[in-house]
């Protein structure tokens, strides 16, 4: 697996709060990191941009919410990520239980999260500066980049 890092700089510049808002989505590339900056209910996240799964591009996944959560949803494998925190979700059941009833579960954190910051217009991320393995990290290195190329590949061929 290759690791990252601590970021170097940041916070970066994105753009201009009102810009973002009317594109709720945008894609910047920081620090060599693929970055995708969601506005939803004017409220701004950034994410990395490529699914922990697979390396689905995050960027035209619809936003749900899930168990008080609110979440993207990879438009490739239909996995859902929070926007918060991006902790995996899953509806399961607990097999132990007289009557199992399905719920949602977390699979722990899968996704990058960064920090958005807004002052007098100008909307910043400052890239996480959490140094441990996260799932989404896999698709911001070298083998990820192959894969993500592969993929793109197989799809082309499929159409």
């Amino acid at each position: 697996m290759e690791a990252k890092g601590q970021p170097t700089a940041g916070p970066h510049f994105v753009g201009k709060k009102d810009e973002l808002i009317e594109a709720k989505r945008s894609f910047r590339t920081f620090e060599g990191r693929d970055i995708l900056i969601i506005c939803h209910q004017g409220v701004f996240y950034a994410m990395d941009s490529y699914c922990y799964h697979a390396g689905g591009m995050l960027q035209n996944g619809d936003i749900e919410e899930f168990d008080g959560k609110l979440c993207i949803i990879c438009p490739n494998h239909k996995y859902k990520i929070s926007l918060v925190k991006g902790e995996g979700l899953y509806k399961g059941v607990d097999p132990g239980h007289e009557k199992p009833i399905p719920r949602w579960y977390s699979k722990g954190v899968k996704q990058r999260i960064h920090t958005v910051t807004e002052t007098n217009g100008d909307v910043y991320v400052k890239l996480s500066a959490d140094c441990g393995w996260i799932d989404s990290d896999y698709y911001q290195g070298e083998k990820g980049k192959v894969e993500r190329a592969k993929a793109k590949e197989a799809e082309k061929k499929k159409s």
